[in-house]
Parts: structure tokens; sequence; C-alpha cells
């Protein structure tokens, strides 16, 4: 009977936080990232795996640098937590911890991608629940709030990641478009050289017709009125 009354005391929590234009297909990769998820938590000093695969059930995770103290003489509070269950379909995971300094025990937590509203036009919603026994030197809802503020940074992350990779997406489109443009350009700088390539001829063409005009015309101004007759139609004078 201690047992049962134990287990009908154990502590739940759930929070959520709204990411705003963002999908769930979006959001879920980074949520998924068993592995990295320090990335989303700038308070999380660090995250790797220790066993298995990244985003397979059954991986083990090390974090360290929680804002929940140690309850032990160390300094640097930590966990190791398996991930107990994946779902692509539906976007959620499930994990556990099985070590910590951070006195949870029969620790699970769930995170879930949900669609906002039905309309994903507008973003999607981050979903963190846990169940744990009662924590030592804490309240549940001092708990609870960790929880709540963890998921709106988590939330606000995921938003900045995004943003970037579309961001890197679009410069990558205009790099692409100018280096049509500049192969574009180089070809039309080509071809015009290629015209003035033949320019030259033309000019050397017509300044030896102007020379030979000039010279007749010397010649018969040399020989006299009766030499004037010589015709130079059809030469280029200029």
């Amino acid at each position: 009977m201690e047992q049962d009354s134990h287990h009908h005391h154990r502590w739940e929590g759930k929070v959520s936080a709204r990411v705003r234009n963002v999908t769930k297909a979006q959001a879920w990769p980074l949520v998924k990232d068993f592995f990295n998820i320090h990335k989303l938590f700038p308070t999380l000093v660090t995250c790797y795996g220790l066993h298995g695969s990244n985003g397979d059930p059954g991986c083990i995770r090390y974090c360290a640098g929680f804002s929940i103290p140690s309850n032990g003489p160390e300094s640097v509070s930590w966990s190791k937590e398996r991930l107990i269950a994946v779902d692509d379909v539906d976007f959620w995971l499930k994990y556990e911890i099985v070590e910590s300094n951070i006195g949870y025990n029969s620790y699970e937590s769930t995170m879930k991608v949900l669609s906002d509203n039905d309309d994903e036009s507008n973003g999607c919603m981050l979903e963190w629940s846990f169940v744990v026994d009662p924590v030592q030197g804490l309240e549940l809802e001092e708990l609870v709030t960790k929880y709540r503020v963890a998921v709106q940074v988590m939330g606000q992350k995921i938003e900045e990641e995004i943003q970037k990779f579309e961001i890197e997406v679009i410069l990558e489109e205009e790099m692409k478009s100018q280096e049509v443009r500049a192969q574009k350009d180089l070809k039309s700088h080509k071809k015009g050289r290629q015209h003035e390539a033949r320019r030259p001829e033309a000019r050397l063409e017509c300044a030896v017709s102007t020379s030979i005009t000039r010279a007749v015309a010397l010649a018969a101004w040399v020989a006299g009125p009766q030499s004037l007759g010589v015709q130079t139609r059809g030469l280029c004078l200029t």
C-alpha cells in the first residue's frame, strides 16, 4: 500500500509554447536531434551521445549544466537520458533519466510538436510533459515554472534556426542567380570583343582607301588640270 500511495503522489506537469512561422515538419528535426538538444537551450552547457545512434530508440545522451542544482558535492548538474520511443508521423518522442545528480527518480518526459489550431501557416506548438517522483528541495509549481521558461526558450530558438536556414536558402538562390547573370554578361562581353576585333580591319581598309584617294588627287594636281578627271567615287574619304 505504501508503494501504491507513493505512486499516486508522483508529480506531473505539462507546458507548451507557440512557435511562429514554423511548420511541424520544420520543427520536428530540431526536436528529434536527441544528442544536440543543447542547441535549443543556451543554459545547457553540453549534450552528447553516450550510446547508440542519434534519434534511435535506446540511444543515451549525457546532458550537463541544468538550472536545477545538483543534490551532491558536484557543482555541475548532469543527467544520462535514454530515448524510449520516437514517432516520426505524429511528431513526438519520449525519454527517461537513467542516472543523474539532480534528484530525479522515475522520471519520464514526452516532447510533442503539435498543430496550432489546425492552421500551420501561422506556426505550430511545442508541448513538454513530465512525470517524476517528488524532488527534494523543490516544489512542483517551481519545477513546472522552470519547464515553462525552458519550452518558451526552445520555441524561440527553433524560430531563429528556421529563419536563419531560410535566409541561407535565399542567399544561396541569389548567389546562383547572380552567377547566371554573370555568365550571360560574360558571353555578351565576348561577343562584343569579337565584334570590336573585326572593326579595326574595316578602319584599316578605310585608311588605305583614303590614302589612295589623296595620292591620286595629289598626282592629278601635280600633273595639271588635264588629269583632274580621275574618278575617286566609291573610295572612303573619312
